[in-house]
């Protein structure tokens, strides 16, 4: 027999987070990878690697609220997400909702921090975690090397918010190895998609974040990978990570350009994971 939601509030709102935020769940297998976009994109940046997983796990893709792909435009306020916590709690909601525990989570460029606040709070719904491309911090200190200096990011934020078009044009080409020209298109059509409201401000988050604080408290077995050239995240804030993460830690490296080897180098990349995986 269907479960009545329209007479179950809890029913309701556990279908509700799973459908606006679009829950995909495929394959099935014992174990579940949890797989979580970044900035500007959803969860199609994942799909030249989905079917190499289905087969073994149970693999679950969702699209973050500020993505072009969720419908709702009153699930992302620039007001809420101000820090990523926002978003750690939003992925400990909907995992509790489709009572999801002990989950391998593959995390890209910002979910890679959400993935470890969200494993801080609530330890017991992770088994893993895989950082794909993501930074503690993207400015640069004294003593650390993020990628990016003060200037360059207040230079970024004034052309995401007045010359939108040029800046997806040429950050594109910057963050995906520009020699492949579908990748590159990939991203960029996801950047147009976002709603006008969010771009700036989502990068406001990301690119001013700090949580080099948290990384003593992780404590869930990481991988950290890497590709071999990256502009947004150098290899030494990779190297950084590795250092100060308490948990067991190791460092992969891909071997191509870019911020987007699930894109670029899809193959590669499945091959590091399962190795992981073992």
């Amino acid at each position: 027999m269907e479960p009545n939601f329209n007479n179950n509030p809890k029913m309701l709102q556990k279908k509700w987070l799973s459908t606006a935020l679009n829950v995909r769940s495929q394959g099935s297998g014992s174990e579940t990878i949890v797989f979580a976009h970044g900035y500007g994109t959803d969860q199609s940046i994942w799909d030249k690697i989905t079917p190499s997983f289905a087969e073994n796990y149970r693999v679950v893709l969702f699209d973050w609220p500020f993505s072009g792909a969720v419908k709702d435009p009153s699930l992302y306020g620039p007001l809420k997400y101000t820090s990523l916590e926002a978003f750690a709690d939003e992925l400990i909601t909907l995992m509790d909702q489709m009572d999801l525990k002990a989950v391998i989570f593959v995390g890209h460029s910002m979910s890679g921090m959400i993935g470890c606040l969200a494993s801080i709070k609530r330890p017991e719904l992770f088994k893993r975690l895989i950082l794909l491309g993501a930074s503690p911090r993207y400015i640069n200190t004294d003593d650390y090397e993020g990628g990016f200096t003060s200037s360059d990011i207040e230079q970024l934020l004034k052309n995401i918010e007045f010359n939108y078009e040029n800046w997806v044009s040429a950050f594109s080409l910057l963050v995906v190895d520009p020699n492949d020209e579908p990748s590159v298109n990939k991203f960029r059509e996801c950047l147009k998609k976002m709603r006008a409201e969010v771009p700036a401000s989502l990068a406001k988050t990301v690119f001013y974040s700090d949580y080099r604080d948290i990384l003593e408290k992780v404590e869930t077995p990481c991988t950290i990978i890497q590709t071999s050239s990256d502009i947004v995240v150098p290899h030494k804030a990779a190297v950084y990570m590795e250092s100060k993460i308490k948990g067991k830690v190791t460092l992969e490296v891909v071997d191509t350009k870019g911020h987007f080897p699930q894109l670029t180098a899809s193959l590669q990349l499945v091959d590091v994971i399962k190795g992981v995986l073992g």
